[in-house]
């Protein structure tokens, strides 16, 4: 049974940061690509930031220089390291293994003051 559990969501002001995780098991982690998304209400959900199986990254335009997705192979977890948040960072943050049906339920990052 495939699990993806997000972790590390929560409530931070402008400007501040925050670590999420993504805790895999039931597949074999090291040979997929892992990717974030995420959904604003009554938005589509978008992708973050991508890492290939070894270790290749991608990030939207929007996160480029803010944002920093690493993976641990032999933790089987992929991280998201956010700083300079933005209030339109705020979203539901999901894990994903790209091209698999596989999804975490999802944390929600909200910045505010």
């Amino acid at each position: 049974q495939v699990q993806l559990v997000e972790s590390g969501g929560g409530l931070v002001q402008p400007g501040g940061s925050l670590r999420l995780s993504c805790a895999a098991s039931g597949i074999f982690f090291s040979g997929y690509a892992m990717a974030w998304y995420r959904q604003a209400p009554g938005k589509q959900r978008e992708l973050v930031a991508s890492i290939s199986s070894g270790g290749r990254t991608n990030y939207a335009d929007s996160v480029k220089g803010r944002f920093t997705i690493s993976r641990d192979n032999a933790k089987n977890t992929v991280s998201l390291q956010m700083n300079s948040l933005k209030p339109e960072d705020t979203a539901v943050y999901y894990c994903t293994a790209p091209g698999t049906a596989y999804w975490g339920q999802g944390t929600q990052v909200t910045v505010s003051s």
